[in-house]
């Protein structure tokens, strides 16, 4: 029979060993509440009022059941998303699924930046300077720490974003009107299902499928780390969610009745419409620093993604394990992608507007994205973590529902049939 001594060191074993699995999951979710992200939300609450927040909970378990696949595939296979599809399919098929990631990372990048300068822009900093300081910080942050520090110093970032629950807090948000407005949903409305499309593709992102297998990858968890990794994914899928849907509710609560024509499409012109409900001075440094973090993490994620996806297609060294000479394309991409993305932004401010359209974009490429992922997990894995029985057809039924919503509320809302 085991000792009290006994159960407690057991006990501080498995806390110790989740403690060093956790992180993957929770930075990746960290970066899916990106600025895009926030302004779908924002826009979600002015022009629908609390219809679309059902949606923010309908999405927690469907994006935990897809990045779920991407610890399983990391873990049991050891392989990062583009070596995997590359291995499996041949590189015809790795290529496709790059250019796929890198049509998406180049997307959100421009979403990042353009919010942090609209932050900067917020406290009269010019946005050239704005810009230069951030691409320096997220370059300082990556060559210069391993993987576990930056990581850490991601985790670190992106809890600012735990700024929107005082956001949503401070807008006294009407219970009643939440839930009848959660529950009156308007499936006829154009507008409705572009919006609805717009939120989809801002939960489910290639790069995240990319980055969350190669972290895993490169973090080298083993079979023994599976439960906590699953634990670190499914945490993280609520927080984000739960971001997504404080945003909603702020704005719904206070934008919507008082300016319901207002446009969002910048981070600028959230904030200055929060501001009145949000407490002056305090309430718009709260709102800054949830932006900053998410931007930040983000712009980071994203960047990394693309330069393991590359480098598991090409065949480079990639690692943050290994120093910048060590693998200098693996680095070189990284640094190419934040500095083109800071640039694009400081000479073409104009392509703030893009934001929701962005995360439209994001849904149609939802086939190929949640394609490659299942095929993946059906023919990749070891028979006894296959994708197999009643799960798989779930997983089936539920990507193939939610990228029909996606695919179909982003052509309908561009009015393209």
């Amino acid at each position: 029979m085991a000792s009290s001594t006994d159960l407690v060191r057991s006990r501080q074993t498995r806390l110790g060993r989740a403690a060093a699995v956790f992180g993957p999951g929770l930075v990746v979710m960290l970066a899916d509440t990106d600025v895009g992200s926030v302004i779908t939300a924002g826009q979600s609450g002015v022009q629908w009022g609390y219809r679309l927040l059902l949606l923010q909970f309908v999405l927690m378990p469907i994006l935990f059941m897809v990045q779920e696949l991407t610890v399983r595939l990391g873990i049991f296979t050891g392989r990062g998303h583009g070596e995997l599809i590359r291995e499996t399919f041949g590189r015809f098929w790795a290529i496709v699924s790059a250019a796929g990631l890198a049509v998406a990372t180049g997307g959100a990048l421009l979403t990042e930046f353009s919010g942090v300068a609209g932050i900067g822009e917020l406290y009269g900093v010019p946005r050239g300077i704005t810009l230069a300081l951030a691409a320096v910080a997220l370059l300082l942050v990556v060559i210069t720490g391993s993987y576990r520090r930056v990581e850490r110093a991601m985790i670190a970032i992106g809890l600012f974003e735990l700024a929107f629950f005082y956001v949503a807090w401070a807008a006294h948000p009407h219970v009643g009107a939440m839930l009848h407005g959660a529950v009156d949903i308007p499936f006829a409305s154009k507008g409705y299902v572009y919006l609805a499309a717009a939120n989809i593709g801002a939960v489910i992102m290639p790069w995240m499928i990319f980055y969350q297998q190669s972290a895993v990858a490169d973090k080298k968890l083993r079979p023994e780390h599976y439960a906590a990794a699953r634990w670190d994914t499914a945490i993280g899928a609520v927080i984000t969610q739960l971001v997504m849907a404080a945003v909603l509710i702020a704005c719904a609560a206070t934008i919507a009745p008082h300016q319901p024509n207002a446009s969002l499409d910048t981070i600028g012109e959230m904030s200055q419409a929060l501001t009145p409900f949000m407490g002056g001075t305090a309430g718009r440094l709260v709102f800054s620093l949830g932006v900053l973090g998410a931007a930040m993490v983000a712009a980071i994620v994203a960047s990394l993604a693309l330069a393991w996806g590359v480098g598991e297609v090409a065949g480079y060294r990639r690692s943050l394990e290994l120093r910048p000479l060590e693998a200098r394309w693996f680095y070189g991409v990284y640094a190419i992608c934040v500095v083109a993305g800071a640039v694009l932004v400081a000479f073409w401010p104009n392509l703030v507007s893009l934001n929701v359209g962005v995360q439209v974009m994001n849904a149609l490429l939802l086939p190929l994205v949640l394609g490659f992922l299942i095929a993946l997990a059906v023919r990749a894995l070891p028979d006894a973590h296959r994708l197999r029985g009643p799960y798989f057809w779930l997983v089936v039924v539920v990507a193939g529902l939610t990228t029909a919503l996606g695919v179909f509320g982003g052509l309908q809302g561009a009015g393209l049939f």
